[in-house]
């Protein structure tokens, strides 16, 4: 009997630290969520521009693109989730500033309307990924390399919303790499990998 509880401890202490990581990376994922979430609910509102909320992905960019080099090895050190919290909090001050400087866009313009349905179709990728953390459909590398394709796709909603204007072409460039990602993030949950 001593030796089963032995046995269950060791089996139970050695899980900790996997479900503290998996509660670590899906932290980290779930605040790409609310700060994509802030980006959206400021183009809808007029409160970012277009150009702000261009600028604002290219910061999205740099921050799924330090996730990824971080998560890629399998481990989140605390210096390296250090290092992500303050990028995000750069990012989230960065939104509430553009957010309430004396700029407004038009949320009604086409190009406005383009913009918040890329960043909403972002939106749904990172609670994708975020929920496959979760789950444990996802490794820490399978995420690792979505946070790296969504870099890719916050880069070129970027450069398209640079000039203030997302164009018809540049959405559906966009949407070909969102499309491509879905794609990914279905087949790395359901590739049989787990945690």
């Amino acid at each position: 009997m001593k030796l089963i509880k032995t046995g269950i401890a060791i089996v139970v202490g050695g899980m900790l630290p996997l479900a503290a990581f998996a509660d670590d990376a899906s932290s980290v994922v779930q605040r790409d969520v609310n700060q994509q979430q802030r980006i959206e609910q400021g183009l809808k509102s007029g409160e970012l521009t277009t150009r702000e909320a261009a600028k604002l992905e290219r910061e999205e960019s740099r921050v799924d693109k330090m996730e990824a080099n971080a998560l890629k090895d399998g481990k989140l050190t605390d210096q390296e989730k250090r290092r992500l919290d303050n990028a995000q909090d750069r990012v989230s001050r960065d939104i509430y500033r553009e957010k309430h400087d004396a700029q407004t866009g038009d949320p009604n313009t086409a190009s406005a309307k383009r913009m918040e349905h890329d960043v909403q179709r972002n939106v749904n990728q990172e609670r994708r990924i975020e929920q496959g953390v979760q789950s444990g459909q996802l490794t820490d590398r399978e995420a690792a390399k979505l946070e790296r394709g969504q870099a890719h796709v916050d880069r070129a909603e970027a450069q398209a919303g640079k000039d203030g204007n997302v164009g018809r072409a540049e959405q559906r460039r966009i949407q070909s790499a969102e499309n491509r990602q879905s794609r990914k993030i279905h087949r790395e949950k359901h590739d049989g990998q787990r945690e």
